[in-house]
């Protein structure tokens, strides 16, 4: 009856994406229809995987690891765990899906794609890298600068029950707990088309889990190296939005076409600099590394976004209703219908924020 349940659901998903195409191709959802196909068909189920007297040690402690990640995301964090997390899938390829996004070579703003159920958003993603890359080749013949990125998980948004991929289970134990908690988090509530506040939401949640996970472990490094991640990622948003603001100050003035692409160049390596400078503070930490060895074109420049402004404020508004998960879910939910113009006003102001930051166990 499950597996039944699932097909109609797949078949009502691809129908409604067909008929609301909009400027899209139907080649476009057909290869997205037989990429989420193939991750459905190829779960295994993790209790059935255990008792596997062949299965490596690594990925046995893996599984161990996330059953007791979804035991504490159900009972602890009130998450709608379901069979999420469940299942395994073993991908056979670095990343699950690759987006391609793409701005004009001389704006920071990303061109925007709509689609069913989840709104409007800055990428076009692809099962195949190669289709990615032949539809970021089309882009660049247009004129736009364009940027490709391998994506490892993502939410289905409970049409499906989400599967662990092969593409983050070697994760830590802090990263794939804060993975989990995040993409659950999304199952809770979702606003179509406003990415921050869905996004801070879920890190908001990610990060009370791991606190409270952690704790409850007794793990205190856990918890710290979950911060610690967390500021860097803080840093590097920081960084390069700050320059990205330097790139529209250019493409805003009077410069002439030559002499913008000459200056446009200069800020990209200056940039290049300022993140060596960052680096040394981080005690060699080089996680960034791989992105800032690409051409940090207006593309790239426009993944970067402070989506999580809003966590001290969802943070704010959990200590005023005193830790009670329930209530502060049902109070994020009410946020999500109002007007988008509405949702931010509504938040408390988390420059009222006093939370212990200091872990205890």
């Amino acid at each position: 009856m499950k597996k039944i349940r699932t097909t109609l659901k797949f078949v009502v998903l691809l129908g409604l994406s067909i008929l609301l195409i909009s400027c899209e191709t139907v080649s476009y959802y057909s290869q997205a229809a037989r990429g989420q196909l193939e991750i459905l068909t190829s779960r295994e189920g993790i209790q059935g995987l255990l008792q596997d007297p062949q299965l490596p040690v690594e990925l046995r402690e893996q599984f161990e690891l996330v059953l007791q990640i979804r035991e504490f995301a159900a009972l602890e964090l009130q998450l709608p765990v379901a069979d999420n997390y469940s299942t395994y899938v073993d991908l056979g390829r670095e990343h699950v899906v690759w987006n391609v996004f793409a701005a004009p070579e001389f704006s920071t703003q990303a061109v925007n794609w709509c689609y069913p159920i989840a709104g409007c958003v800055s990428y076009r993603g692809y099962f195949s890298e190669s289709s990615a890359e032949a539809y970021a080749r089309k882009l660049e013949q247009e004129g736009f600068d364009v940027y490709t990125g391998g994506v490892d998980a993502y939410s289905t948004l409970g049409w499906f029950d989400d599967s662990l991929l092969s593409s983050v289970v070697n994760r830590s134990a802090h990263q794939l707990a804060g993975l989990i908690f995040h993409e659950l988090a999304h199952l809770v509530v979702f606003a179509p088309g406003d990415t921050t506040f869905n996004e801070s939401f879920a890190t908001a949640v990610e990060r009370e889990g791991i606190r409270r996970w952690a704790r409850a472990r007794g793990e205190q490094q856990l918890y710290l190296d979950s911060e610690q991640n967390l500021a860097r990622q803080a840093e590097f948003v920081a960084l390069v939005s700050q320059w990205r603001d330097q790139f529209d100050v250019l493409y805003s003035s009077d410069t002439s076409e030559t002499e913008m692409r000459e200056q446009k160049q200069g800020l990209q390596q200056t940039l290049r600099v300022a993140y060596e400078d960052l680096k040394e503070s981080w005690s060699g930490y080089d996680g960034y590394d791989a992105w800032f060895a690409r051409e940090l074109n207006n593309a790239q420049l426009s993944t970067v976004a402070s989506y999580n402004d809003l966590v001290p404020a969802f943070d704010r508004l959990l200590q005023q209703l005193k830790g009670d998960l329930g209530q502060f879910y049902r109070r994020v939910q009410e946020l999500a219908e109002l007007p988008v113009d509405e949702r931010e006003q509504q938040l408390p102001n988390p420059n009222l924020l006093a939370r212990e930051t200091a872990f205890q166990i």
